[in-house]
């Protein structure tokens, strides 16, 4: 789904994981199943999103209304007769070997529809911590999940123990080494030397204070360069592009060049996003977060916060003390940076991969 890019990022990691560990053994298809799929207005989903989060408040209150299991049982029971044509026309018309799923809405009514003779069917959570109860149905054969925190979730919606798997949050092996030299790094992107770079990042639609923060950091008057991703927020690029900025400044859109962004900056300033946060963990970049969703990032700042990888800095200002705080402290920095390596899971794709494989009877490449 495209409610967000960290789902869609976390299917392309699995099946990029596939071919490496299986090459040539699987067609994957990737299903874009709001779009094409669901009734009206879920149909809608993918371009509402960015609008739906930026009313948070109403966000956090959908979010504890229906978490809890007995709260989405009742939900799935009332909502079936909305979407059972869709999820029947689903699974009529896609008939794989395995069905993985990225999305928490998607898994209680497409097993549904699918009854008890069925492919197997596998969820992989994409929430780090404060996983919604949707993302837990009875009767899926295996729930991967990235933290142990989120297993335990599962475990008290009611999933079974020995089918709830910790295995990290899927992201591309390009986030994941080898190592690049930071200055080899600038000098691809064009990057200056001489500054610090501070990498704004608000996921794939640009999302959050994204341009407050940018213009609090550039009049703060600390030594550093900006590199600023709008994403797909063209409006929001426009913006930023129209400045006349303080410090050496770089904006971008939507970028295919973010691994290589994370090895080239100092600190990561971004939303509590689980898919960005993973890959800052992975490239061993500190984060500073400036915002979170109600509900299912809450957990994503303690987790970034007790595991000594990221500052929780809501708002401009705080953003900025928080920035010039570690940038003025070189071993903090230095010992956040070896944080977000030791509790990274980099193989997680791999591993994602390899259960998939044995599911169906596939054999698994050595690793490279």
């Amino acid at each position: 789904s495209d409610t967000g890019g960290g789902h869609r990022s976390a299917a392309e990691a699995i099946v990029e994981a596939l071919e490496e560990c299986c090459p040539g053994a699987f067609a994957c298809e990737l299903v874009e199943v709001f779009r094409k799929y669901a009734p009206r207005p879920l149909d809608r989903m993918p371009d509402l999103y960015p609008s739906m989060t930026r009313l948070p408040a109403a966000w956090g209150v959908g979010y504890r209304v229906s978490n809890g299991r007995r709260r989405v049982r009742a939900l799935e029971r009332t909502l079936w007769p909305y979407v059972r044509r869709a999820a029947r026309r689903l699974v009529a018309e896609r008939r794989p070997d395995l069905y993985v799923s990225v999305h928490p809405l998607l898994n209680h009514p497409v097993l549904r529809a699918l009854g008890s003779e069925r492919p197997p069917f596998m969820t992989v959570v994409t929430d780090l911590v404060t996983a919604h109860s949707f993302w837990y149905a009875p009767g899926v054969d295996e729930c991967l999940v990235p933290t142990e925190a989120a297993r335990e979730r599962a475990l008290q919606t009611g999933l079974e123990a020995d089918r709830v798997h910790v295995v990290g949050l899927p992201v591309s092996r390009a986030y994941c080494g080898p190592d690049v030299d930071p200055a080899e790094a600038r000098r691809k992107l064009g990057w200056p030397l001489e500054v610090p770079m501070v990498l704004l990042v608000g996921g794939g639609e640009g999302m959050g204070p994204l341009f407050p923060t940018a213009r609090a950091l550039a009049r703060s008057g600390a030594s550093l360069g900006l590199a600023v991703v709008a994403g797909r927020n063209q409006a929001l690029r426009e913006h930023l592009e129209a400045v006349a900025w303080e410090v050496p400044t770089h904006i971008y859109g939507f970028e295919r060049r973010l691994p290589l962004m994370m090895q080239a900056a100092s600190i990561l300033v971004t939303k509590a996003g689980p898919g960005t946060m993973t890959e800052a963990m992975n490239a061993g970049l500190p984060m500073v977060l400036y915002s979170r969703l109600p509900g299912q990032e809450e957990g994503n700042v303690t987790f970034a916060e007790t595991q000594g990888v990221g500052i929780w800095a809501p708002g401009p200002r705080r953003t900025v003390e928080a920035v010039a705080g570690l940038l003025s402290d070189e071993a903090r920095l230095s010992q956040m940076q070896q944080r977000c390596r030791q509790i990274a899971k980099p193989e997680a794709a791999r591993l994602i991969a390899e259960r998939i494989a044995r599911r169906v009877g596939v054999q698994v490449a050595s690793e490279p």
